[in-house]
């Protein structure tokens, strides 16, 4: 029971940042904005964050900075992307190359320091509870706060006027400034939302995961952040199955290191990524009846008045 536990609790720690980095690519898509930079926000959200939580030793302050520095990025690709209708998935690669060089200089500095990660919840009588216990009363604050997140973010684009407004301007960016709605506006806050997002999701790394900074600490996981969006069919409830998920498959090939399995370290390692491209091929060969996909997703916008 005890290594059952200890293999939920690696889970939900795995899972965290793709959940959160997933939610605010959601709305950023069903915005019609397809953001590639997810990677780049989350890294230099990890320096950020590290970095302020070394010098002020608050977890809280570097969560903040992390949130500033990807909200930052993000207003980069929503200049050139929205602001002078460049071309969304050449400057969100673009965005990802600046985001890995720039946690490089920022986090020189930083490499080798250790910090006192977020402290985790205990309610004397409840996180004592076997299996169940740390699981749902003995997690850090990120853990909680995604998964707050993501309701947060279903209640909003399916029970708000704002959200079905976001959700018009993804699908038909024409009709929608047709009927009077500011969609760059929409889309500009909409990928600030994302960013944000992204940089919370990468300062959860060094804050929380792992109480250290090196550099491309996030491994892909904004690359496997934004194949949860398509996997999740750009719906709110499939994306916590699908981060949960994936989140399952990396640490699952870290006990099966562990346990010795005769199957080499390096496909072990490749194991979830690969899991990503096998699962978004058999999505887009499953589908039926066209796309699910916002659609004007990745389409330029320009107001003609």
């Amino acid at each position: 029971m005890e290594l059952v536990e200890a293999i939920i609790l690696a889970v939900l720690a795995a899972s965290t940042p793709l959940l959160i980095a997933a939610t605010g690519e959601l709305v950023t898509e069903r915005s019609g904005v397809l953001n590639l930079g997810v990677e780049g926000m989350m890294i230099v959200g990890a320096a950020c964050g590290f970095a302020g939580a070394w010098l002020t030793g608050s977890i809280l302050v570097g969560a903040l900075l992390g949130i500033v520095a990807g909200t930052l990025m993000s207003l980069v690709f929503a200049l050139m992307a929205l602001g002078l209708a460049v071309n969304q998935v050449a400057t969100g690669l673009a965005l990802t190359i600046l985001g890995i060089g720039l946690s490089g200089l920022i986090g020189a500095g930083f490499v080798g320091e250790r910090i006192t990660p977020a402290v985790h919840l205990h309610i004397p009588g409840l996180t004592d509870i076997p299996v169940i216990g740390r699981v749902l009363f003995g997690e850090d604050g990120f853990v909680y706060f995604s998964v707050a997140l993501i309701v947060g973010v279903w209640w909003f684009l399916y029970r708000t006027r704002a959200g079905l407004i976001l959700r018009a301007c993804g699908d038909n960016h024409v009709s929608a400034h047709a009927l009077g709605y500011p969609v760059l506006r929409i889309r500009t806050f909409a990928v600030m939302f994302g960013g944000a997002c992204a940089g919370l999701a990468g300062a959860y790394l060094p804050l929380a995961y792992t109480p250290f900074f090196i550099p491309g600490m996030t491994a892909g996981r904004g690359w496997i952040a934004l194949a949860l969006v398509v996997f999740s069919s750009w719906r709110p409830g499939r994306l916590v199955v699908g981060a949960y998920l994936f989140g399952a498959v990396t640490i699952l090939q870290l006990h099966a290191q562990g346990w010795g399995v005769g199957i080499p370290s390096q496909f072990m390692s490749a194991l979830p990524y690969l899991a990503t491209v096998i699962v978004l091929v058999l999505l887009s060969r499953a589908r039926t009846g066209g796309s699910t996909a916002p659609a004007a997703l990745g389409t330029v916008f320009v107001p003609d008045r």
